[in-house]
């Protein structure tokens, strides 16, 4: 007896119900007013709620740039935010430091498995030598966050750094700090033969294609220059410090940092070294708590739920550290990840993300310090919303 063959026939409405979904999730990631519905829905409450005079959003998607502005770039100017408007990017900055440093290595001028003392004389055989430029770009080496007020130049920073004791040994716990970049920053910089500023504007940035991203903001470009605000209101811009500049202190357009975004997903074309910079910041080093410690980038297993995602960007990961485990090396970068990172300011805030698998990220700025939680929130909801594939958030 044959057996009796399969019936399509009832499941085929199911088949092309499915079918005609994912076509139209094709199409509407990347239709422009699905696209703006979904930013304008998380970012219009956002600035009402908490009192935000200006923001700009870029989304990038497959290589193509999606640019939305809100509000004021100077409430005592009434000047609205452009394409052209330059905000203070904070930590974000950290994320170029790392990847100058790596670009360093492709140039065979320095290794990350050297130690400080290697370039700057000043700390050999001092505990820091015991780190690694890894630990430093890892935010693993102890270094507390904050530069100390007593610390007013670069003779100080290095009198400090000598003799600094850390708390526990070093590698084993996540500590974010300013110092351990600024100093990877300052060492890539020399390794390179150039100043830090130099270094970015001379060569990092053109090698990225970023044409609004400055370290130091030349005069004919301060108009663009937002106004910062406290959370308290009060205006307010950023005053140069030691370590400013490679730790915190980048302006940036958010359409700039859409392509920095492009670059991280390999969309557009870049220099073959300069391409293996890129990548090799996205490589997992250190599992610390909910989150995979790369080159400063943060990484995650997507899809992830919200709060795994607020939780890796908690005020403790801060202030307080992490334990931190290193991983078998090497690893390749993975592909199905959210990788993020924060920023800030007195008077500004920077949140992005990107999903390397799906070609997809999200840059958010503001000149107004507000909340973490806040900005990982929008973030999480756009990316959400374009990708489709995101679980809802709990």
């Amino acid at each position: 007896m044959r057996p009796a063959k399969p019936r399509l026939l009832p499941l085929l409405p199911f088949l092309i119900a499915s079918l005609l979904s994912a076509g139209s999730h094709a199409a509407s990631r990347g239709d422009p007013a699905f696209v703006k519905q979904a930013v304008d829905q998380t970012i219009q409450p956002l600035m009402e709620r908490l009192a935000i005079p200006g923001m700009a959003v870029a989304v990038t998607i497959d290589g193509k740039h999606y640019l939305y502005n809100y509000g004021l770039a100077s409430k005592q100017e009434h000047l609205p935010v452009t394409d052209s408007t330059l905000f203070e990017i904070g930590s974000l900055s950290k994320t170029f430091t790392a990847t100058l440093a790596a670009y360093a290595q492709e140039q065979g001028k320095l290794s990350l498995a050297d130690t400080p003392g290697k370039y700057l004389p000043a700390l050999r055989g001092s505990p820091l030598d015991q780190a690694s430029l890894l630990n430093l770009a890892t935010q693993t080496s102890g270094l507390p966050l904050f530069v100390p007020d007593s610390v007013s130049d670069d003779d100080k920073l290095m009198d400090y750094l000598k003799h600094w004791q850390p708390s526990q040994p070093i590698g084993s716990y996540r500590v974010y700090s300013n110092l351990g970049i600024g100093a990877l920053g300052m060492i890539s910089a020399q390794s390179l033969g150039m100043r830090y500023a130099d270094a970015i504007e001379k060569r990092l940035f053109p090698a990225l294609g970023l044409r609004h991203s400055y370290v130091e903001v030349p005069a004919d470009k301060m108009p663009d220059y937002a106004q910062g605000y406290t959370k308290q209101d009060a205006p307010t811009r950023m005053s140069p410090g030691v370590l400013a500049a490679e730790a915190y202190g980048l302006r940036a357009s958010a359409a700039d940092l859409a392509r920095f975004l492009d670059a991280n997903m390999r969309q557009g074309k870049l220099d073959s070294q300069w391409q293996r910079a890129v990548d090799a910041t996205h490589v997992p080093y250190f599992q610390a708590g909910v989150l995979t410690q790369d080159l400063i980038w943060e990484q995650y297993p997507y899809p992830l739920q919200l709060k795994q995602l607020l939780a890796g960007n908690a005020p403790d990961y801060i202030y307080q550290g992490m334990p931190a485990r290193k991983l078998p090396q090497p690893q390749p970068a993975a592909a199905d990840v959210l990788i993020n990172k924060t920023g800030s300011t007195n008077g500004f805030s920077a949140y992005v993300a990107f999903l390397p698998a799906r070609k997809l990220g999200v840059v958010i700025l503001a000149n107004k310090s507000y909340p973490l939680d806040e900005r990982v929130s929008a973030g999480y909801r756009i990316l959400g919303r374009l990708d489709g594939s995101a679980p809802s958030p709990r």
